[in-house]
């Protein structure tokens, strides 16, 4: 692993992120997260022993730092959502699923709203939650959208919380899907960038 990434962890968890926030923040897996985390402490000689897991750092840094590559990008995402049926509401999962869910529903004159993973949450008991911020996903076709798939478990997550809402997820669109996912809980995931391993 790259030893910008193992020193980038630490130093976010030295902020008091979580884990989780970590993961997202560095577009890795929370296995991966952690390892890196782990290198990066005191520990570094006895935890270097353990192999890094199989995982793809992802850096989108030159999208999302230019408000019109975001745009362009966001629109592709709303055409590729458009195939699912129409759209009541976009929902962005934090952190950087909301600047696309946000340019998509301009796109889409839907409504928007925000999902928080569980991943994001300290407490034990947590489960995602939708935000009361924006708008409501309670009876609406909602459309889930993300930065980045790693194993599909915050798109999984999120689709079950939907579905107990009685909303009706029409798709998932993400940036970049790692997984090479077709669907999550039988919902379809559409992706700009699908990663396939090879051997």
């Amino acid at each position: 692993m790259n030893q910008k990434l193992i020193e980038k962890a630490y130093e976010l968890r030295s902020r008091g992120f979580t884990t989780g926030e970590i993961a997202d923040e560095l577009n890795v897996s929370k296995d991966t997260a952690r390892w890196l985390i782990l290198q990066g402490t005191d520990k570094t000689k006895e935890q270097s022993q353990e192999k890094a897991p199989v995982d793809f750092a992802i850096n989108w840094k030159s999208l999302g730092g230019s408000s019109t590559r975001m745009s362009y990008v966001s629109a592709a995402m709303a055409d590729m959502a458009l195939q699912h049926g129409d759209v009541e509401v976009v929902v962005g999962i934090t952190v950087s699923g909301i600047p696309f869910a946000t340019m998509m529903a301009e796109f889409l004159d839907a409504d928007m709203a925000v999902f928080h993973p569980i991943k994001h949450r300290k407490e034990e008991d947590a489960r995602g939650a939708v935000s009361s911020n924006f708008a409501s996903v309670e009876g609406k076709r909602v459309i889930i959208v993300d930065d980045v798939i790693t194993s599909g478990g915050t798109i999984g997550e999120a689709i079950k919380v939907f579905r107990s809402l009685g909303a009706e997820p029409l798709a998932a669109v993400v940036l970049i899907d790692k997984k090479g996912l077709q669907e999550v809980e039988k919902v379809p995931v559409e992706s700009l960038i699908r990663v396939s391993r090879l051997g």
